[in-house]
């Protein structure tokens, strides 16, 4: 029996329950492999953090999931962060840099 399958839903409900998070969206951009995944997290646990504290909360928080997966990048919000964004920039999700239409080049499913 091999290793559990990482999917966006697992790595959804992964960060909502370890990490509280109000709001999730993760993308997988391997095409569908489940190796290559992007993320925004909302979480009232980020207010007061820096960039890196968030980030290593993240890293921490999946410790397991991101050693099985080849590349992984999140973008960390309080809820007051995403709301603001939200008003300013309608329908944006997950930072694609790097991504043509939302899938990492090279990458054969």
């Amino acid at each position: 029996m091999g290793e559990p399958t990482i999917t966006e839903a697992s790595l959804r409900a992964a960060l909502t329950e370890r990490l509280k998070a109000i709001h999730v969206e993760v993308t997988d951009m391997s095409g569908g492999c489940g190796q290559s995944f992007t993320s925004l997290i909302v979480s009232p646990q980020f207010a007061g953090q820096t960039s890196l504290k968030r980030h290593r909360a993240v890293n921490a928080a999946l410790k397991a999931e991101i050693a099985a997966i080849h590349a992984w990048s999140a973008k960390c919000q309080t809820p007051e962060e995403w709301a603001r964004d939200k008003a300013a920039k309608s329908d944006e999700g997950p930072p694609m840099d790097g991504t043509v239409q939302g899938h990492v080049q090279g990458v054969d499913a």
